[in-house]
């Protein structure tokens, strides 16, 4: 049996020691590190008009998991240029943090954002093709459709699983690095 120190960082700040055994002890600092992550990582988020309503529902979903997200626009429904908005974030990504945008398909967005040296946007459908963003092609920028229907529930899991998911490495790191090399080619 062992004892772990564990400090929890929010309005009402404390530490509490606390005894147990085994796995027990590993999950507590698995989510401290999960919750240690949540605070380093910045997710800067933006739409164009026909992603809007879904932006404003992943703050939401942001703000439920605790992640700080940066909002960069648009600020309504009113018709705007999606690209302004896919370079705003893709320049915060190439800074380190992560992204999500969303259009009316997502395709607009995609296309714009992977113009970017070190940007891997990836549309995503499903929780499924969320999460193999993450683990196999280490995405940075999460892109949804605003016009492409899922539930508020769907939504939610497609963010969390892609913000929780780890790259795993190994082969998919060498692939990787081959769409690193093509990176400004003509």
């Amino acid at each position: 049996m062992q004892f772990i120190e564990h400090s929890k960082t929010s309005s009402n700040s404390h530490t509490q020691l606390t005894q147990l055994s085994g796995i027990d002890a590993i999950t507590l600092v698995l989510y401290d590190e999960l919750d240690f992550c949540k605070t380093l990582m910045k997710i800067a988020i933006a739409s164009d008009h026909g992603g809007f309503d879904l932006k404003e529902q992943i703050k939401k979903v942001l703000n439920t998991l605790g992640y700080e997200y940066e909002d960069l626009g648009t600020t309504g429904n009113e018709s705007v240029d999606y690209p302004e908005y896919a370079v705003e974030v893709a320049r915060k990504v190439q800074q380190g943090s992560r992204g999500i945008l969303c259009c009316g398909t997502g395709i607009g967005m995609s296309i714009t954002a992977n113009k970017f040296k070190g940007v891997r946007a990836a549309l995503c459908h499903d929780i499924y093709t969320a999460r193999m963003s993450r683990e196999h092609n280490d995405a940075n920028i999460l892109v949804l459709g605003g016009r492409v229907k899922h539930s508020a529930e769907q939504v939610a899991a497609m963010v969390k699983t892609w913000l929780e998911t780890e790259f795993e490495g190994g082969r998919h790191q060498r692939r990787l690095d081959k769409i690193i090399e093509c990176e400004g080619k003509e």
